[in-house]
């Protein structure tokens, strides 16, 4: 996936780093986490398709995530526990056309990712 920015859910008072005040509710802001300097980044995500029953209007499912990673120090300030794992460009093609007998070659495309400074803002 080809991104720009990404958006999380952040407990506002952990955005705050405080705790919560007595009676308070807890309250969700939406972050918005842009690379500096600004940058398209490669994100690897994984996909899986289930196929549906044999019954009348069982459909295939399909299913698509980013992969996440403990987060740099920027995010972790802001409040969010995660964050999505961009890679190299030079690895797309290994990622996508993986070797299925040499998972550590994938381990080893996240482990050298790209590592931007993440700015960030609330979201409108």
């Amino acid at each position: 996936m080809i991104v720009n920015a990404f958006y999380e859910n952040v407990a506002r008072h952990r955005m705050e780093h405080r705790e919560l005040a007595p009676g308070e509710v807890e309250e969700n802001v939406v972050l918005e986490f842009r690379p500096e300097p600004q940058q398209d980044m490669l994100v690897a995500c994984l996909w899986s398709c289930t196929k549906g029953g044999e019954g009348e209007g069982e459909a295939d499912l399909y299913s698509f995530a980013a992969i996440t990673d403990e987060p740099p120090p920027e995010v972790s300030e802001a409040g969010h526990d995660r964050c999505i794992v961009p890679i190299q460009r030079q690895s797309v093609d290994a990622w996508l056309h993986p070797d299925p007998k040499n998972l550590a070659a994938l381990d080893a495309i996240l482990e050298d990712r790209s590592r931007p400074y993440y700015e960030h803002r609330l979201a409108a």
